[in-house]
C-alpha cells in the first residue's frame, strides 16, 4: 500500500518526522565546497568528455570503469573492483582521517545506449560511427559530478576535522536495469548510513515520495522444441519460435485486461537460425513494469503463465531467467529538503547566448517545442494525493531507496525537449551546457554532504522517516532470488565487434582542450582551432 493509495499524505505532513530541517553546515565551510567544485570545474568537463567518447553499453563499461575509479584511487579512495560479481561495478571508499562518522553514498548511472553514435555539438543527428552505442540518456555526466562533489567535500572534511566517510558508486547497466538489486542483495550498502545519487535533466530539483514511474522486472524466457527440415518435414519439427509467437499474441491480447499504469515491452531476442530449418530455440526478452512490488509480481506471474501456456501449445519447454529488476522509487524527505536548500543556493547555470542558441537550434533542426535553457530552479517534487501516477519508465535505484535513506538530485545538463533514449538526448553531453550543469550539481551535493556530516540529527531524522514512514506498512519485496545472477553476457558481443573502431574516436585531453575541439566541431561563437581529425 502506497502513501497515496493509503490517505495518509496529509497527516504524514504534520508529523515531526516530515517536519523541515533546518540545521546546516557552517556558511564557511559551504563556501570552500563551492570554491573546491569551481577549481575542478575543467577537471569534471574532462571526465565528462571522456565517458561520452567512451560510450559503453550497459555491463561493457570497462573503459569507463577503469578510468573513473583510477581517479578515485589517486585521490585517496580505496576501490574495490568487481563487486557484486559484476567486472565494471565498483565501490570508492574515504575515511576523514578524524575518524568514522557517518558514511555517505554518492551514485550515478554510467552505461549508454546501443545504435545511439552522436557527434557533440552537432544540431543534427549525426553518428559518430555508424551503429555504434552512445550516451543518448546523458550517462556521461553523473559520476564526474558525483566525483568532483566528493573531492570538494573530501577537502573541506580534512580541513575541519569532520569525522565520516565518502563511498562513491557506479550504476552499472541502469539501461538494462539489471545490477542495483544485485548490489542490495549483496550487501553493497550495509554500512551507509545516507544515499545521494544523481540523474542528468534539464531542470534542477529533488523531491521525496513515491515516485512517479513503475518498478519492473526484465526477464527471458527461452523456448526449446527441436529441428527438423522445414519444407521437406516440418511435422517432425517442433518450433521454439511458434511458442514465442504465440506467447507475444497472448500477451498483446491480455493488455486489455491490465490495469492502465502497467508498462510492459518485449524483443525477439532469439528468432531462430534460417528459415528452412524449424527453429529449436528461441528467446524473447521482456520487460513488466507495474507501481508497487505487489502489483509487479502478479504482471511477472501472468508472464509466467502465459509462457507455460505457449509452450504447451507447441509441445516446447520453456525456461526462464531473470535478467534484471528494479524496485519503485521512494526519495527521503529530510534528505530532498537539505538538499533542495542547497539547490535554491546554487541556482542554475549562467547560460551563455552561445548555450542559448545551441539549444535553440538542435530544437528547431529536430522539429521539437522551442523552449530556452531554464533559468530558474525547479519545484521540489512531493506527494500529490490529487493526482493520479499513471505510471512510465524505471530506474534501478529504487532498490536503494528501500534499503537506506535515498534521494535523487537531478543536475541541469541537457536541452529541454529532447527525446529520452534518444540521439537528440546525446547531442548537447559534451558541450558547454553539459558541463555547466555538472557543476552547479556538484555544488549542490557537496554542501548536502557537509550538511549532513556536521549535523547528525539529519542524518537520525532521515533514518526516522525511512523506518516510520516509508517502510511502516510497505517493505522491500523483490522478485530476485538468491539463485538469479547477474547477466554480464549483456552487450559483449557488440562491444567485441564495435570497440576498435571505437577506439578511434576516443577523447585525448593531453592534445585537446575539449572533445568538440577534437572532433572539429564548431561551437556557436567559438571557434576551431587546433583540431583533430574530425568526426568522420
Amino acid at each position: 500500500m502506497t502513501l497515496l493509495k493509503s490517505g495518509l499524505v496529509a497527516a504524514l505532513l504534520a508529523t515531526s518526522v516530515l517536519a523541515p530541517a533546518h540545521a546546516a553546515a557552517p556558511a564557511s565551510m559551504k563556501k570552500a565546497a563551492v570554491a573546491g567544485v569551481e577549481a575542478r570545474a575543467k577537471m569534471a568537463a574532462e571526465m565528462v568528455d571522456m565517458v561520452f567518447s567512451f560510450a559503453e553499453p550497459g555491463f561493457q563499461e570497462v573503459r569507463t570503469s577503469e578510468y573513473l575509479s583510477g581517479i578515485l584511487e589517486q585521490n585517496g579512495f580505496k576501490v574495490e573492483r568487481g563487486v557484486a560479481g559484476i567486472p565494471t561495478a565498483f565501490k570508492a571508499v574515504w575515511t576523514s582521517p578524524a575518524g568514522a562518522g557517518p558514511m555517505i553514498a554518492l551514485g550515478s548511472d554510467i552505461d549508454g545506449l546501443l545504435g545511439l553514435s552522436q557527434v557533440p555539438g552537432s544540431p543534427e543527428i549525426k553518428p559518430l560511427l555508424e551503429g555504434a552505442p552512445g550516451h543518448g540518456e546523458g550517462h556521461n555526466s553523473g559520476l564526474p559530478m558525483m566525483i568532483v562533489a566528493a573531492l570538494a567535500a573530501k577537502d573541506v572534511m580534512i580541513k575541519n576535522n569532520i569525522k565520516g566517510s565518502l563511498m562513491v558508486w557506479p550504476g552499472v547497466a541502469e539501461e538494462l536495469l539489471a545490477t542495483k538489486a544485485f548490489f542490495v542483495r549483496e550487501g553493497m550498502f550495509e554500512d551507509v548510513d545516507a544515499s545521494i545519487f544523481a540523474h542528468v535533466s534539464r531542470d534542477f530539483s529533488t523531491g521525496w515520495g513515491e515516485g512517479w514511474g513503475n518498478g519492473m522486472v526484465s526477464v527471458e524466457y527461452t523456448f526449446e522444441g527441436y529441428t527438423s527440415h522445414a519444407a521437406g518435414a516440418p511435422w517432425m519439427g517442433r518450433s521454439a519460435l511458434d511458442a514465442v509467437e504465440i506467447m507475444n499474441v497472448a500477451w498483446n491480447y491480455r493488455r486489455e485486461h491490465l490495469p492502465l499504469r502497467q508498462r510492459s515491452h518485449y524483443v525477439v531476442s532469439n528468432g531462430g537460425g534460417q528459415p528452412n530449418i524449424v527453429p529449436g530455440k528461441a528467446s524473447v526478452w521482456y520487460y513488466f513494469r507495474e507501481g508497487d512490488f505487489e502489483t509487479i509480481r502478479a504482471l511477472y506471474e501472468a508472464g509466467n503463465r502465459t509462457a507455460r501456456a505457449a509452450a504447451m501449445a507447441t509441445d516446447t519447454k520453456m525456461t526462464s531467467r531473470i535478467l534484471g529488476y528494479a524496485a519503485p522509487q521512494h526519495g527521503n524527505k529530510v534528505l530532498a529538503e537539505v538538499a533542495y536548500e542547497n539547490i535554491k543556493a546554487v541556482g542554475m547555470p549562467k547560460w551563455s547566448a552561445a548555450d542559448q542558441a545551441f539549444a535553440k537550434a538542435m530544437q528547431e533542426t529536430n522539429k521539437i517545442k522551442v523552449e530556452p535553457l531554464a533559468t530558474e530552479i525547479g519545484k521540489m517534487s512531493a506527494p500529490d494525493p490529487t493526482r493520479v501516477n499513471m505510471g512510465g519508465g524505471s530506474d534501478d535505484i529504487g532498490d536503494v531507496m528501500w534499503t537506506v535513506p535515498t534521494i535523487t538530485v537531478r543536475y541541469p545538463s541537457n536541452i529541454p525537449n529532447a527525446i529520452g533514449h534518444n540521439v537528440q538526448s546525446a547531442i548537447a553531453m559534451a558541450t558547454p551546457i553539459a558541463h555547466k550543469g555538472v557543476v552547479a550539481g556538484a555544488k549542490a551535493v557537496a554542501m548536502t554532504v557537509l550538511d549532513l556530516m556536521t549535523t547528525p540529527k539529519l542524518i537520525d531524522e532521515a533514518k526516522a522517516y525511512f523506518t516510520e514512514v516509508q517502510t511502516k506498512t510497505q517493505k522491500y519485496d523483490p522478485v530476485l532470488t538468491k539463485d538469479d545472477m547477474p547477466a554480464i553476457h549483456l552487450n559483449k558481443n557488440i562491444m567485441a565487434q564495435m570497440r576498435p573502431e571505437m577506439e578511434k574516436f576516443y577523447y585525448d585531453p593531453s592534445k585537446y582542450s575539449s572533445y568538440l575541439e577534437q572532433l572539429g566541431v564548431a561551437y556557436p561563437g567559438v571557434p576551431v582551432s587546433g583540431a583533430g581529425d574530425g568526426a568522420r
